[in-house]
């Protein structure tokens, strides 16, 4: 008697594991969250960049790269989720613009003109696209202990993005009484959350502080709601708003902030599967990422926008809240999309003042240090791997932090503005050559004695 195979269950036990279905009602708080937890850092570098382009962008131009962002983030994390042909992860990876490039390109943008870093990303997303698919050639090269290197990093390099946040971001009030104050009630929020719900809504404890932040704000008169329809309500995004130009000190500089970025994406995507899954991470998983990473960011210039990589944000919400199912992300891909494609979605998203992020984001980012942690002790702590960590991790919180920047004053401006303030660049790069040129067996032997 033959037995015809049943569909998975829909059921909201699958948020915790990589496929199946689980109800839509259900899914997409779990999937807004995750858009809510990057959304103001998704848009925060394109105003940066804009601000130092010159001739500078006027105020509805940079309007049009913020709705076109939105849109691209989406497409981008759907690519992730669902691959085409072998670009894609097939993990629950969200994508938005990066941090990782603001120095870079606003360098170029003010030097060579925004078309000019049009026409860099372009270039350097299809070089990283490219390798990713070439992984399989190099992929030796990222051992356990060097990924594991970087994932700590990443989590170190967020604590000043969360420190930022939690006192009001680039703003004039930085650091002040009210603040400070909307940060500590979401922070407070969410903790309250996570220790007094139950089953699964425990793990939207990010939402929910969102949410009371949020409400806080409005009444503290921190919200500009006024804002809600200032782009209509529908509007489709701009493609093409300007035509690539290609300077080779632009093409170079970009190139080389696309390296780094790559391995920011091996350790978000090594750090996720680790914490969320429970594993090691493919290698064909790291090449799917890498190819999402890279043409997706050649998408982004079409478009006019700054490259798009993995959110570290939601590599530590992953970590937090174990969420990992597709479909659920998918949804808070879709409401990136919407936001995109409807300007009020978008400004209503973007109204979120940074004080409330920050008391949302602060853990987070302490979870995937912890995922690090937990990775290097996965690796085993013989003295290659100790030596290999400890001085990567030593050289590169020391050498970019702050108050010791000047040790970079030597170098060329160009390695200074991959370096000095990249604390993911430097531990990548001393990781991989003390992993290249340390001998395999450095552990001390006993001496036996001869009787």
């Amino acid at each position: 008697m033959n037995r015809t195979k049943q569909a998975p269950e829909c059921s909201i036990n699958n948020i915790y594991q990589l496929d199946g279905r689980v109800p839509l009602g259900k899914a997409i708080p779990f999937g807004l969250q995750h858009i809510l937890a990057m959304f103001v850092s998704n848009l925060a570098p394109i105003t940066l960049i804009a601000a130092s382009a010159q001739p500078a962008l006027s105020q509805a131009e940079v309007a049009i790269l913020l709705q076109n962002a939105m849109f691209v983030a989406g497409i981008a994390t759907l690519i992730q989720l669902y691959p085409v042909w072998k670009v894609g992860s097939k993990l629950p990876v969200v994508m938005g613009v990066s941090f990782t490039f603001v120095a870079v390109l606003s360098s170029i943008a003010a030097n060579y003109g925004y078309p000019s870093l049009v026409g860099a990303v372009i270039v350097g997303g299809l070089m990283e696209g490219t390798l990713g698919l070439l992984a399989k050639y190099w992929r030796k090269i990222i051992t356990p202990i060097v990924a594991a290197s970087v994932v700590t990093a990443i989590g170190f390099s967020l604590f000043t993005v969360g420190t930022r946040s939690f006192g009001g971001g680039y703003a004039e009030d930085f650091g002040s009484a009210q603040n400070l104050l909307l940060g500590v009630v979401t922070l407070a929020a969410c903790l309250l959350w996570n220790t007094l719900a139950k089953g699964y809504l425990k793990q939207l404890s990010v939402l929910a502080g969102l949410v009371v932040g949020y409400i806080v704000a409005i009444f503290m008169g921190k919200v500009d709601l006024g804002t809600l329809m200032s782009g209509g309500l529908i509007a489709l995004p701009r493609f093409l708003p300007y035509m690539p130009q290609f300077h080779p000190g632009a093409v170079a500089s970009a190139c080389i902030i696309f390296l780094v970025s790559a391995a920011e994406t091996i350790g978000d995507t090594s750090a996720l599967v680790s914490g969320g899954l429970g594993r090691e991470i493919t290698s064909e998983e790291i090449s799917g990422s890498l190819a999402c990473d890279g043409y997706a960011s050649t998408i982004a210039a079409l478009f006019g926008c700054p490259p798009v990589t993995s959110f570290s944000q939601n590599v530590g919400l992953v970590a937090m809240t174990k969420v990992v199912n597709r479909f659920t992300i998918m949804t808070g891909a879709a409401c990136m999309l919407l936001a995109g494609l409807l300007p009020p979605v978008g400004n209503f998203f973007a109204s979120l003042p940074e004080s409330v992020l920050g008391g949302c984001t602060i853990m987070m980012f302490g979870s995937i240090v912890i995922s690090g942690m937990q990775m290097i002790a996965n690796c085993g702590f013989s003295q290659r791997n100790v030596t290999i960590a400890s001085l990567s991790l030593a050289i590169g919180i020391g050498f970019t932090a702050t108050s010791e920047a000047d040790i970079w004053h030597i170098f060329p401006e160009t390695i200074q503005s991959v370096f000095a303030s990249n604390v993911v660049a430097v531990v990548f790069v001393v990781s991989i050559i003390l992993s290249l040129v340390l001998p395999k067996d450095m552990d001390i032997k006993k001496v036996v004695s001869e009787e």
